[in-house]
Formats: C-alpha cells, sequence, structure tokens
C-alpha cells in the first residue's frame, strides 16, 4: 500500500476550531465539523461541548469491563484483533446482541441468536460455525457489548 504524505497545503477550508476552555479530565475535545463519509458538505455547525468518552460509553461504571479482542470472528461487523470492546453487565442480553459468553471455560464474542429454532452465538465472518446449543444446554452471557474503541494511527 502506497502511503501519500500529509500537506499542510491541502485546500482544507473550513477548518474545525480548537475549542476553548477546560476539556474536563477524560474528556477530549469534540467538534461538530460536520465530517463527510460520502460527499463532502460546505457546512459548518460550529463547535460542541467536550466529550467525555466515559460519560459517553460507559452507562453501568461498576459493571463495565473493557476487552481486548482476539482473532477474526467478529471482522464482518468492524471488530478486529486489538479492538477494545466494552461490555456492560448490567444489560440483559437480548436476541441480535453482541454478548460476551463463556463457552467450554473461555470467553467469546459473538452475536446472540435464535437460530434454526435455538439459541445460537454466531460469527460475524464466514470462515467460523455458529456455537449452537441443545435445548436444556445452559448458556451464560457475560455482559453485552456496548461501545468498540480503537486506535487508529500507528503505533
Amino acid at each position: 500500500m502506497h502511503r501519500v504524505p500529509f500537506s499542510p497545503q491541502a485546500d482544507l477550508a473550513p477548518l474545525p476550531q480548537a475549542l476553548s476552555g477546560q476539556v474536563p479530565p477524560g474528556g477530549v475535545p469534540c467538534l461538530s465539523h460536520p465530517l463527510s463519509a460520502g460527499f463532502p458538505s460546505p457546512a459548518d455547525e460550529g463547535l460542541e461541548e467536550p466529550l467525555d468518552l466515559n460519560a459517553y460509553l460507559v452507562r453501568h461504571r461498576a459493571s463495565t469491563f473493557l476487552f481486548t479482542v482476539r482473532g477474526d470472528s467478529m471482522n464482518g461487523m468492524g471488530i478486529l484483533p486489538g479492538d477494545k470492546v466494552l461490555v456492560d453487565r448490567a444489560l440483559a442480553p437480548c436476541h441480535g446482541d453482541v454478548v460476551v459468553a463463556a463457552v467450554n471455560g473461555e470467553y467469546t464474542l459473538k452475536r446472540l441468536q435464535r437460530w434454526q429454532g435455538q439459541v445460537a452465538l454466531m460469527p460475524e465472518n464466514p470462515a467460523y460455525a455458529p456455537i449452537v446449543f441443545a435445548p436444556g444446554t445452559e448458556l451464560h452471557v457475560w455482559g453485552v457489548m456496548v461501545g468498540l474503541v480503537r486506535r487508529c494511527h500507528r503505533k
């Protein structure tokens, strides 16, 4: 892959403006400058308040944990090896949720679904088979995924 170096002379008008004032501890400046993921828009809506990532992502502080993802069974939904997932144990798991479950003494991250009349943990990668639980088999859901954190810049 060829990387093109950043050019400060690039046409990026209007530039996002830095926030004035203090950023709260744990907070990250949040620009409300529109960020197009499709066709760029010239609209500018100003600045928002600083974003405290803990307040934004964590509803139940005492029951929320961070896991590091190993493996690629969830890459179809953009969860990649090395990503951090926030998991809340206070939430009741529902059909379609991505959950952390204990299977054969190991934790796994999968989508909880009813599949062919049974409860299953579904991967989001066709290279992996669903984990199907026969009637009467106990499934231990540890918690429900509520957030995803990924460092995008090289280390």
